[in-house]
């Protein structure tokens, strides 16, 4: 009985961690409904078929519910999605979700399926909450402080422009909640870029980057005739109007200090009702 045991265990976790692709760790391939193609997993099939190679008339993606048959990598019996193949008796994926046909051998990263989102996300269901309003999952560190926005994953990243929602590369929360990979925030930080692509909002603290500003405007007074010249400026961190001295280095946002900003329209301060935006 013992013995018997032991080969059914040895059968199971046979080949564990030797198959699979550069996505997943398993011991199974995909067929995919759409062309009718093996492949590794539906991301090895999408990168192929997306791929500068292929006519953009031709190329598409395999959604993950769609996927109907596997293979398994040992004894290559083709077979309905389930997790233990029908043939050898060994296990595809020590992780398996019947809900997005998904299988992974590689359990430290703590799977789990998010019925609201409708994926299986990574780091443990215990360390993390869904937002209705923005309609994903977040760290339970960010549970009182993240700020809303509608569906704010599902879009595609402001930089690379790969969709957002179901990718399996890092995303970084920016102060303004917008999201983007954490790679093309860091990108985007070597050249020098400061604010959101998206609303412009400063996303890290720039407050000692505007002291070194404001002595440079100090030290660099401007031509008498624009000395008094006015202007209307919108500051992108505290979304406030402000009428300012003109300087041709930087306007400064009088309500939070920020020189995030951006001018509206030119004016004095005898139009300082007029927030008439104009070009």
């Amino acid at each position: 009985m013992d013995g018997s045991l032991n080969e059914q265990i040895t059968t199971v976790d046979m080949g564990s961690g030797n198959y699979g692709c550069l996505h997943y760790r398993r011991r199974c391939k995909i067929r995919a409904p759409c062309c009718d193609e093996i492949f590794d997993c539906r991301h090895c099939h999408n990168d192929s078929k997306n791929s500068l190679k292929v006519e953009p008339s031709r190329r598409h993606d395999i959604p993950r519910n769609d996927i109907k048959r596997v293979i398994c990598s040992l004894c290559n019996t083709e077979q309905d999605v389930q997790q233990t193949c029908i043939r050898c008796g060994v296990c595809m994926g020590k992780y398996f979700c019947s809900k997005c046909n998904l299988f992974d051998d590689d359990v430290s990263k703590n799977q789990y399926h998010c019925d609201k989102c409708g994926i299986c996300r990574t780091g443990g269901e215990e360390n993390f909450f869904h937002c209705d309003t923005c309609g994903c999952c977040y760290s339970n560190f960010m549970r009182e402080s993240h700020i809303c926005i509608e569906k704010a994953m599902h879009h595609n990243c402001p930089i690379c422009f790969e969709y957002i929602f179901d990718t399996t590369r890092n995303i970084s929360i920016l102060p303004c909640g917008h999201t983007m990979h954490q790679e093309c925030a860091l990108l985007m930080e070597g050249h020098s870029k400061y604010s959101c692509p998206l609303c412009s909002r400063s996303v890290c603290d720039m407050s000692l980057a505007w002291e070194n500003l404001d002595q440079e405007v100090a030290s660099t007074p401007m031509p008498e005739m624009y000395q008094n010249k006015m202007v209307w400026i919108l500051c992108n961190d505290c979304l406030e109007t402000s009428e300012v001295n003109f300087h041709v280095l930087g306007l400064k946002c009088p309500t939070c200090k920020s020189y995030n900003t951006r001018k509206i329209r030119g004016g004095t301060r005898s139009c300082a009702n007029n927030t008439e935006t104009v070009s």
